[in-house]
């Protein structure tokens, strides 16, 4: 068993949190020309990511962070969006970075990633772009998909970093691995995108809920 508890995860899940308060406040400046592709590329494979989920009505991004993809999934007009993060510190800093009129379209809460405070079955999908790319430990990453699991009534939609040699620093998986706990959470995989292939920019994955 790992010695690290999932509070020690969603504390990590904090200390990132600066970083992106910092890149969402760069949104409005000058970028270079690979960030621009980047966000342009993520943001083509959300959109591509959420048709094959079947355009869900009932979302949930879990460790929503600043709410960096609220304006995308606000996008189709019946969405119904919920956002929860494990800091109420950075839900209140999350409604300082968009209009009022998205606000009113997005209900926040507070709430672990282990024990997400819904019922089961309780949303059409799960999006999770920021949060799997600060799980370290495997037994967590699996105790999440299975919590993820759970409230999901369909399909999961997340992000992570398939491990390369190229990129040592961040956190990575093999793809083997993160399949097989995938099927062992009760996925099956839908679609899987790379952002920029060979970037080391993550891959996108489109899961289906099992019965």
């Amino acid at each position: 068993m790992s010695s690290q508890p999932p509070s020690t995860i969603e504390l990590e899940f904090a200390e990132s949190y600066d970083r992106e308060h910092a890149q969402v406040c760069r949104d409005v400046g000058p970028v270079g020309v690979l960030q621009r592709l980047t966000r342009w590329r993520e943001r083509s494979l959300i959109r591509r990511a959420l048709k094959i989920a079947g355009e869900p009505g009932l979302v949930l991004d879990l460790a929503c962070g600043a709410g960096r993809f609220w304006p995308l999934l606000a996008e189709h007009g019946n969405r119904v969006i919920l956002a929860a993060d494990p800091s109420a510190g950075m839900l209140d800093h999350a409604r300082t970075h968009h209009s009022s009129g998205l606000l009113a379209r997005i209900t926040l809460f507070q709430s672990s990633v282990f024990t997400i405070d819904m019922s089961e079955n309780a949303v059409d999908c799960i999006f999770c772009m920021q949060l799997f790319h600060h799980v370290r430990d495997s037994e967590h990453r699996l105790a999440i998909l299975r919590e993820l699991h759970r409230v999901s009534r369909d399909t999961l939609i997340l992000s992570l970093c398939i491990k390369s040699s190229h990129y040592p620093q961040r956190i990575c998986v093999a793809k083997e691995e993160v399949e097989a706990q995938f099927s062992e959470a009760g996925f099956s995989i839908l679609k899987q995108y790379d952002v920029l292939p060979g970037r080391g920019a993550g891959s996108i994955f489109v899961l289906r809920k099992e019965t």
